[in-house]
């Protein structure tokens, strides 16, 4: 889900600044070297990198898959999400809203739509480590919070009071059992698209594996310009400049791909979904209102 498309040159390359300023300064000094002082006649057949270059290319482009599929499988859990809570809502709607339904049944329906905007919100608050009550309090009641606040997994407990309204629901007779129990099933969905989103938080990408391709990539760099010396003179420093930054540019995006949960402007934009969810279930209870404090942080993200 992209939420900006136009993205400045200056936010682009404001990723790779450091280790562009590094290749043109040693760039830089290899043709100064080579203009001016001639310490030392080195020169490599352009072969060399070029080999080094299609290994590196592969390495990541297999990475930049990987982390993909890491972003790809977290947007699915929350399209995933996005239904369930639909499909929630709707039948608790349609199973309380019989002629014979008591005002009770219907402050109960609007209790538990407003229970699963609050998990919404709160799933993507855990997983980027920004838990707090008071974010989601204005769609919970007293108790809900008090219960809530005793738990490390927030998200966990508001499913659990959910679990607990059917079972009231069906003692008061508002549901039937097979009605219930098709309803538990929508809540063990989510439960799973939750879990898949906890178990992609907190799998570690292989640092070993970052590690060693962004050591051969420096080393593809510092190969570079003693191969297209000979060839472009002077200019071989903004070939290398330009040849590297196409490298670190897709070495970063696999980078902020492979997390998509991190606060960064690639992540799954967790908060608009869940802003698009409490739009949709609000407006099935007919309450056509949205707070302001719902406008998603990433409106402002760009997405490399």
């Amino acid at each position: 889900m992209l939420l900006k498309t136009k993205i400045p040159l200056s936010y682009v390359f404001g990723k790779i600044k450091r280790e562009i300023l590094f290749v043109f300064v040693y760039a830089s000094l290899i043709a100064l070297e080579d203009k001016l002082l001639h310490i030392m006649e080195v020169s490599l057949p352009l072969s060399v990198p070029m080999v080094l270059g299609t290994i590196l290319s592969l390495l990541l482009a297999f990475k930049s898959n990987q982390a993909y599929d890491r972003w790809w499988e977290a947007r699915i859990a929350w399209g995933a999400i996005v239904n369930d809570s639909r499909s929630l809502i709707r039948q608790v709607l349609c199973f309380t809203e019989a002629p014979y339904a008591s005002e009770e049944a219907r402050s109960w329906a609007q209790r538990l739509t407003n229970r699963q905007i609050a998990w919404a919100y709160s799933l993507g608050l855990s997983l980027r480590k920004q838990m707090d009550l008071d974010k989601v309090r204005r769609f919970l009641s007293p108790e809900e919070v008090a219960f809530a606040a005793r738990h490390d997994n927030v998200p966990n407990a508001l499913l659990q009071l959910h679990g607990q309204d059917l079972r009231y629901a069906l003692r008061e007779g508002w549901l039937n059992p097979y009605q219930q129990v098709e309803m538990e099933g929508i809540l063990t969905r989510l439960t799973d698209s939750m879990g898949r989103c906890e178990r992609i938080k907190n799998t570690v990408f292989p640092a070993t594996y970052t590690l060693y391709i962004h050591f051969c990539l420096f080393f593809f760099v510092l190969l570079l310009p003693f191969a297209l010396l000979e060839v472009f003179g002077i200019l071989e420093v903004l070939m290398v400049v330009a040849i590297s930054s196409a490298f670190f540019l897709i070495e970063k995006m696999a980078i902020h791909l492979q997390d998509p949960f991190e606060g960064k402007p690639t992540d799954t934009p967790v908060t608009a979904i869940a802003q698009t969810i409490e739009v949709n279930l609000k407006q099935m209870i007919g309450d056509n209102r949205v707070s302001k404090e719902s406008i998603p942080a990433e409106s402002t993200y760009y997405v490399l």
